[in-house]
């Protein structure tokens, strides 16, 4: 592999598709950016070996994608297929993924002991003790709720929601109502004739304390919550 080029492959029923692109235009691509097709080929061919510079045949590509049009075939891998990342890409997609997973840690679980979030370097060192392969391109949340029991034994963790009741005076509720839907889930909700606004809300309690910081900033310290049983 190049730096100036990449491969992006499919199989599909037993058969290989591969493609040569450009690496950053094609990480674009799978990113979900807007990048024509004919910008990130570094040429219009659909291999079955790219390194061996074997074509594909029109048979296999019409019986794979019902079409030999290799811009619509070269889309189809880049969606559906694997593309080999460079090392600098791999390594600052799963950084990048390794913030994601400890940012949801904190927001979403709690330490029992405490009813409080661990603080993101406590999660951060935890992470280093333990083996755990990070996915670029797999959900941020489908990894950190795999990686949960792994860290148990290093530091208590429990994902745990709670839900608060809440009341917006007048004055400031039109512009906090926004900051609560942030936060969390709905689940009730009233305005009254004065003008002001109660509800429940449903969250990650790990969320709480930054909560009823943001709230108090913009209501002037006048919001009303209470946590529910």
């Amino acid at each position: 592999m190049s730096d100036k080029y990449t491969t992006a492959r499919l199989s599909v029923e037993g058969d290989r598709f591969e493609i040569l692109v450009k690496p950053e235009l094609a990480l674009d691509f799978r990113l979900g950016k807007q990048v024509p097709t004919s910008q990130l080929l570094v040429i219009e061919e659909i291999y079955s070996d790219a390194n061996k510079g074997t074509r594909a045949s029109t048979e296999k590509l019409q019986k794979a994608f019902g079409t030999t049009d290799a811009l619509k075939i070269a889309e189809e891998i880049l969606r559906r297929g694997e593309l080999q990342l460079t090392t600098d890409q791999r390594r600052q997609l799963t950084e990048d993924k390794r913030k994601q997973i400890v940012a949801f840690l904190v927001r979403h679980c709690i330490d029992p002991r405490s009813g409080t979030p661990h603080p993101p370097l406590r999660i951060e060192q935890a992470l280093s003790q333990i083996r755990v392969s990070i996915d670029p391109f797999k959900s941020t949340e489908e990894q950190a709720k795999s990686i949960i029991d792994d860290l148990r034994p290093i530091i208590p963790l429990k994902i745990e929601k709670m839900r608060v009741a809440v009341k917006i005076f007048a004055e400031y509720a039109a512009k906090a109502y926004g900051a609560v839907k942030n936060f969390g889930t709905i689940t009730r909700e009233e305005w009254q004739k004065d003008g002001s606004w109660i509800g429940v809300v449903e969250m990650p309690a790990g969320l709480y304390g930054s909560f009823v910081e943001r709230l108090g900033k913009l209501t002037q310290g006048t919001v009303q919550t209470k946590i529910l049983k």
